[in-house]
């Protein structure tokens, strides 16, 4: 600015009767330094003006970056709540209802009892978007000569981050099953176990997550080798074929028929041997209730099952399991994971530990179910007598691995589904599968 006074002051003394460049009115010489100190006073109003403007536009610019939505950062960081801040979260895939309940669509009356239930899909909906971006992490960073330990605590902590974990109103809903080969389910490594991924082993990664005890149960398999590719495709397929028949007033036992025929379609060649793909009979699909992962219904996965229907409003994982063994499993192994009964009463407890240990569980659990290495996670140390205290009595129910027969394969998908009143939502489904 000093500059522009300056060149002002030599114009106006070369000419008295000429008007300055700015279009001011004509300066008198005979008070030149009062004038001239008039006109800096203009220019100087004029360029705190621009100053002004300018730092209006710099305001503005900020505040259109503020707007822009949040990313995800690489390893995930940032809450799921804070990407959304409508506080509005994806809506899973939508398959209308089929035959007699297609008028269900247009109904008014049943759009009406879902914006009743709005609050609630929307909970469940935020476990599901916790749930696809850990999934697409851990799948990024999956690689052979992984300690299962690390894979499993890499993948909770990630979760406790973006669900933004809040004691029983958001977190893990049940313990990270990573079971291997021909152990098909419920095997999670307990402290100081040394298992490591191998190239040639086929991973069932089975996870979830929830929100006022709104539950996302979800998991795929993981085989590097592509010679197991079949052997996945088959369970991957079972599973959709499973969401696809499942609806209001359908039978269970006809979703699992559906589910048992595509399954066996599928042959798999390992290691120059054929193996016919078989459903595991006794394992199932179930639904789902607040803080009850397991909430009465089975949905089998092959023929013959309950001629029970499936209701308006329900949840309910649909899970299929394909097996190179027998088709069959038992309890094996040692036990990881644990979870109190939805059902059980008050039961006097003589050891002070076991009531100890119990408060842990109502406290950090409730009737979600936990591992061992959660209970270390929390300082609990020397519980193992009160929690077989806690198994004995029926407070506690142990759930120990489920395996096939050794040397098999089993592989496994699965899913979330809600049936509203107007049309089938899969809560779980992403890109991935």
């Amino acid at each position: 600015m000093a500059t522009e006074i300056m060149n002002n002051e030599v114009r106006v003394g070369e000419n008295e009767e000429s008007e300055a460049s700015n279009g001011i009115e004509k300066l008198e010489i005979s008070n030149g330094t009062d004038e001239v100190s008039e006109n800096s006073s203009y220019m100087q109003k004029d360029e705190d003006g621009v100053t002004e403007v300018a730092k209006k536009k710099k305001k503005k610019n900020k505040s259109k970056k503020k707007k822009e939505p949040l990313k995800q950062t690489d390893p995930p960081s940032i809450p799921v709540v804070e990407l959304f801040p409508s506080r509005e979260f994806p809506e899973g895939e939508i398959q209308q209802y089929k035959d007699d309940n297609l008028w269900r669509i247009t109904s008014e009356e049943k759009r009406d009892l879902e914006r009743f239930e709005k609050p609630r899909y929307n909970a469940v909906r935020q476990a599901a978007e916790v749930h696809r971006q850990v999934r697409k992490y851990i799948r990024s960073i999956l690689k052979p000569g992984m300690l299962m330990t690390d894979l499993c605590e890499t993948l909770e902590n990630t979760v406790r981050k973006l669900i933004s974990e809040n004691g029983l109103q958001a977190g893990i809903a049940f313990p990270t099953g990573c079971s291997l080969n021909w152990v098909a389910a419920h095997w999670t490594p307990n402290s100081g176990d040394k298992t490591v991924l191998e190239y040639d082993d086929v991973m069932k990664l089975d996870f979830g997550t929830h929100i006022d005890g709104n539950i996302v149960d979800c998991a795929f398999t993981v085989a590097f080798n592509p010679m197991y590719d079949p052997l996945l495709e088959a369970s991957r397929e079972a599973t959709n074929t499973g969401i696809k028949e499942a609806g209001i007033d359908v039978r269970l036992c006809d979703i699992g028929a559906a589910i048992q025929e595509v399954m066996e379609s599928y042959e798999v060649e390992i290691n120059g041997k054929v193996f016919q793909v078989k459903s595991i009979r006794n394992l199932n699909g179930h639904s789902i209730g607040p803080y009850q992962i397991h909430a009465g219904k089975s949905v089998p996965i092959v023929k013959g099952g309950e001629q029970t229907k499936m209701e308006e409003g329900e949840f309910y994982a649909i899970e299929t399991f394909a097996s190179t063994g027998k088709g069959y499993v038992r309890e094996d192994l040692e036990c990881s994971h644990y979870m109190k009964n939805f059902d059980a009463g008050h039961i006097p407890l003589r050891l002070p530990r076991a009531k100890q240990l119990l408060a842990t569980i109502n406290k950090n659990f409730s009737t979600l179910a936990f591992c061992r290495r959660y209970l270390d996670r929390l300082g609990e140390t020397k519980y193992l007598m009160a929690l077989k205290n806690l198994c004995d009595v029926g407070i506690v129910q142990p759930y120990p691995p489920l395996c096939d027969i050794k040397g098999s394969y089993v592989s496994q998908f699965e899913h979330t589904i809600l049936l509203r009143p107007t049309c089938k939502e899969v809560i779980s489904r992403g890109d991935d599968y």
